[in-house]
């Protein structure tokens, strides 16, 4: 078990003793499984790529948060899900959903931070779209999944020339609840290109780098804009007859297969986990194809998921063996990070890493502009490299980096570019 210190303050989480270092994890994972590593882009922007999977299919980040802690004037007990797909969408050009697929925000309900995941889902909302009309909206259809009851409600999307909110008010199950879709800036921010070199240099195959400063870190997703899927939820909607404050989110797509029936190609939650773990294509594909219900049953050793997921599990701690981790502490990072799940104590305020549970997983959500780089990178090396050197708003003077301020209303995502 991963264990917090008292005082709290995750960059100190992992002893020197026990931390396993970016140096030989993340920044050296081009010398694991033979030199066949994938290289991706951390945040889920490029994982497991396929030549039929086109980018508006692409997951790239997931947001959960109680919205009062992004607004003070909206209510806590109102939860906001953003799911941003199509990565590096270019400025001033329209961008669609896939007609041909299902977006889907997955819930469960877990009785407390500390319970074991389940990846299942008691709660489902699924977002589907038709072809654009002459205004560039598509209409879209929300459908709710709970304990088996289907509902539906349609609204429309945004289009990139409408610079407003334009949020749509959906009602299900007797809740109402808003939802947006449409272009807006890409939240995340990383120097990703230093990073490259950094790796490769820890790695042996290449000079030795360090992250840039600031004036002159470069955020690879500055000018950029995503397809925003945003909701917000009123917390006793995903409780249903539960009293449940404890949340895990994930995100799929899925597309008809030759049968009809829908198969998943893209999953995530957690930033930084897939690409951190495993490095495989084909597996990251795998990883992609099942839920999370499947990693915690290939955990427990139980088929046929482990058959399935079983692989993939072997993979990720192959990886943290691979780096010189113990056995016993591999077996504590993949309790801590597996299954990959976005986990929201909503009794206390939202942000990635305000707070951890017995296993060390953060249960706080994730904010949009929470630093999830530097705090994992921090936690990685023990607080050894505690910064890209990159952040939301950019340093003054380099116009490499840095985001519009985010809007003070929901989506609250910048407008698009």
């Amino acid at each position: 078990m991963i264990k917090p210190k008292q005082s709290f303050n995750w960059l100190k989480l992992v002893s020197k003793r026990g931390a396993f270092h970016l140096t030989s994890l993340v920044l050296g994972t081009a010398l694991i499984l033979g030199g066949t590593a994938h290289y991706l882009q951390a945040s889920d922007h490029d994982d497991g790529e396929v030549d039929t999977k086109g980018r508006n299919l692409n997951l790239t980040d997931l947001y959960v948060f109680r919205e009062g802690d992004q607004n003070p004037q909206a209510s806590t007990d109102d939860l906001v899900l953003i799911m941003n797909t199509n990565p590096r969408s270019l400025a001033r050009q329209q961008y669609y959903f896939s007609t041909n697929a299902r977006y889907e925000f997955h819930v469960s309900q877990m009785k407390d931070k500390n319970a074991a995941a389940t990846g299942k889902s008691d709660v489902t909302l699924r977002f589907e779209f038709t072809a654009p009309n002459n205004k560039q909206e598509q209409q879209m259809k929300v459908t709710a999944i709970r304990n088996g009851n289907v509902e539906t409600a349609t609204a429309l999307t945004t289009a990139i020339t409408d610079q407003s909110a334009n949020v749509r008010k959906v009602s299900l199950g007797g809740e109402n609840l808003t939802v947006f879709a449409g272009l807006r800036e890409d939240p995340f921010f990383f120097d990703v290109e230093q990073f490259f070199r950094v790796r490769a240099g820890a790695a042996g195959i290449g000079p030795a780098a360090k992250f840039r400063s600031p004036e002159k870190a470069v955020d690879f997703t500055s000018g950029y804009n995503v397809n925003t899927i945003a909701v917000r939820v009123p917390k006793k909607f995903l409780q249903g007859q539960s009293n449940a404050k404890v949340f895990d989110v994930w995100t799929t797509v899925s597309v008809p297969g030759k049968d009809g029936k829908y198969t998943q190609v893209e999953r995530l939650a957690r930033p930084a986990i897939n690409e951190g773990l495993i490095l495989n294509n084909d597996f990251l594909n795998a990883l992609n194809s099942v839920g999370p219900d499947f990693e915690a049953a290939a955990l427990a050793g139980q088929n046929p998921a482990a058959k399935i997921a079983g692989p993939i599990v072997t993979q990720a701690k192959q990886t943290l063996l691979a780096v010189g981790n113990s056995e016993e502490r591999a077996n504590s990072l993949l309790g801590a990070f597996l299954p990959d799940v976005m986990r929201i104590d909503t009794s206390g305020a939202s942000g990635y890493a305000k707070d951890l549970n017995a296993k060390g997983s953060p249960v706080r959500g994730r904010m949009l502009e929470d630093d999830v780089i530097d705090i994992t990178l921090s936690v990685l090396t023990d607080g050894a490299i505690a910064t890209d050197n990159v952040s939301y708003a950019g340093t003054p003077g380099n116009p490499s980096q840095g985001h519009d301020p985010l809007e003070p209303q929901f989506p609250y995502l910048a407008l698009p570019n």
